[in-house]
């Protein structure tokens, strides 16, 4: 099948068409198409030096948050109410650590400078959602951040800067939320570890379409 280029017409393939989980290049990250994509199972995935990259991967990772772990640590740990937690407090600190925190076996990071300010336009909007761990000293200790759209999180990334924050952050999105599922897009064995699991492209879609909202309003361009 082909990658297919996009042209400034404000249209996707259908996701099912991608090529070892890439759909198609071009195109841009205005808040439209960046909507479009993602109620649409589509999201980008690329490097700084490369045009923008639509994906679609089959089978999906996911999390359906009734078959989160948490582990008996992190009981514990969330018990000793040694952080405290927050939606949309510090959204653009969120997607600055998220960026720059320095990651095993990573060398650089796929949010790009055009990526970050697309995002943060999102999140104006009220379509990006950020979730912070604070410490004792409320000093930014972890977060994660995502797009939400009706009951589907679409996560984009996530940080720790003491152990098991993005846990936490994790699990009070979970609590504090009527989600149905998270996508979590390809697979980690962070994730894994905390239940997530690989479903069909088609399936994954169809609780898309049940879920979320496609009369969602935005601003002409």
């Amino acid at each position: 099948m082909p990658i297919f280029q996009l042209t400034d017409e404000l249209i996707f393939p259908h996701p099912a068409l991608a090529e070892n989980g890439i759909l198609a290049v071009g195109g841009d990250l205005s808040p439209q198409r960046l909507i479009l994509a993602y109620q649409n199972g589509i999201f980008p995935w690329y490097s700084e030096e490369e045009p923008i990259i639509w994906h679609a991967p089959d089978p999906r990772f996911v999390l359906f948050p009734e078959k989160f772990k948490k582990s008996k640590s992190l009981r514990l740990l969330i018990n000793k109410n040694i952080y405290s937690c927050s939606i949309n407090k510090n959204f653009e600190e969120v997607i600055k650590n998220c960026r720059h925190i320095k990651r095993k076996g990573e060398d650089g990071t796929w949010i790009t400078d055009d990526m970050e300010k697309a995002y943060i336009n999102l999140h104006k909007l009220g379509f990006a959602v950020s979730v912070e761990v604070y410490n004792k000293k409320n000093e930014l200790a972890g977060g994660l951040y995502g797009i939400k759209l009706g009951k589907i999180f679409f996560g984009e990334s996530m940080f720790s800067k003491e152990s098991n924050t993005s846990k936490i952050a994790l699990a009070y999105l979970i609590e504090n939320t009527d989600l149905k599922l998270i996508d979590a897009q390809v697979h980690t064995n962070h994730l894994e570890n905390l239940g997530a699991e690989h479903i069909a492209l088609n399936d994954f879609l169809d609780i898309l379409n049940k879920n979320i909202q496609h009369t969602t309003k935005l601003p002409v361009n």
